[in-house]
């Protein structure tokens, strides 16, 4: 039977000061709608995985919230005694769901995504678990690029198997601008982090490939999670297995898809005004171009300016240019506590 795992541990610090601790970007209303990026997620499912058969691995702080507004059973709620990055917590769902059904094929996404035509999400999807059992390998789904991403990683194909999907040939995480170009050129697809394979293929491949989890399985077969995250160096499943595994496929993804990384992002993934400016709240912009602006209740009154990010929430108040969106991490390890951290 198909499984899905959504990864949800994340803290969002990308979307400071709108995330917070107890209520990350998984949680926020990101898109359109005014449903949570979770929220979405879950629904894109619907018709492909039943809720019965969908893990959710998450943190302590946000297990309850999240097991409420998404609809699952407890039991279906996995919590993280410590965030060991995302090779654990997979492969304890992964577990997880070889310990319900012998023959499970799972599926793991992020709760942050934005995904378009879930027609062809779907469809993507079924392949990639088909061609997981088909050829007992495990299968990542890359997105054809539409611009010289620098924030991504990439996938190099290589030779074709049965259908669509073909061997990887390399991973190249996170390039410049001038090698994501020649990436682009070359073929190369975004590494979207949605993965398909069966629970005992990526174990297997787990055992063999990866030291920092593999002396830790015991512990999960004996029903210890604790000591097994205790055990685990923390680790992410492209570092720690893809790789280094040639048991890995790439299988082209015929849908749009974006994973909300950073507040630049919503200039991709909302309506723009006239100006092409996204304007969240109490935001009144005159002679304002392509500005990214969210305001939780403080009016906010922007002239003249183009290309930045504004944000106002939780008393506090960000502006920076739009390009610099993906270095909000760094800025905010310079700023003083009681600046950077958020009241509960």
């Amino acid at each position: 039977m198909n499984w899905a795992i959504l990864l949800a541990g994340g803290a969002g610090t990308r979307f400071w000061p709108l995330s917070s601790p107890t209520e990350p970007k998984q949680l926020l209303p990101l898109t359109e709608d005014g449903r949570s990026t979770a929220q979405v997620t879950i629904e894109h499912l619907e018709g492909l995985v039943p809720r019965e058969r969908i893990l959710l691995v998450t943190g302590p702080a946000l297990a309850s919230i999240l097991s409420s507004s998404l609809r699952l059973p407890p039991d279906n709620v996995l919590t993280e005694p410590r965030p060991a990055s995302t090779a654990p917590a997979i492969v304890w769902a992964t577990h997880e769901a070889l310990r319900r059904d012998p023959d499970a094929r799972v599926l793991t996404l992020h709760a942050d995504w934005v995904i378009g035509d879930r027609t062809a999400f779907h469809q993507t999807a079924s392949t990639a678990l088909e061609t997981a059992r088909a050829h007992d390998c495990l299968v990542t789904v890359g997105i054809v690029p539409s611009r010289p991403e620098t924030g991504y990683g990439y996938i190099v194909p290589g030779p074709s198997l049965d259908g669509p999907a073909r061997k990887v040939a390399r991973f190249t995480e996170k390039p410049g601008a001038a090698q994501a170009m020649d990436l682009i050129a070359g073929g190369a697809l975004w590494n979207s982090g949605l993965f398909a394979w069966t629970a005992a293929r990526l174990l297997a491949e787990i055992s063999r490939h990866t030291p920092e989890i593999a002396p830790a399985l015991p512990a999960l077969e004996a029903g210890d999670v604790d000591a097994f995250f205790s055990q685990v160096t923390a680790i992410s499943i492209d570092v720690g297995l893809l790789e280094r595994s040639n048991a890995v496929a790439v299988l082209p993804g015929a849908f749009a898809w974006d994973d909300v990384g950073n507040w630049d992002a919503l200039h991709r993934v909302r309506q723009r005004d006239v100006n092409g400016n996204v304007l969240v709240g109490r935001v009144h912009a005159s002679e304002t171009n392509d500005c990214v602006v969210w305001s939780e209740t403080t009016p906010v009154v922007l002239s003249g300016v183009r290309d930045l990010v504004v944000v106002a929430a939780h008393g506090r108040i960000l502006v920076m240019p739009r390009e610099r969106a993906p270095q909000l991490k760094t800025l905010l390890d310079l700023l003083p506590p009681d600046v950077r951290d958020l009241p509960s």
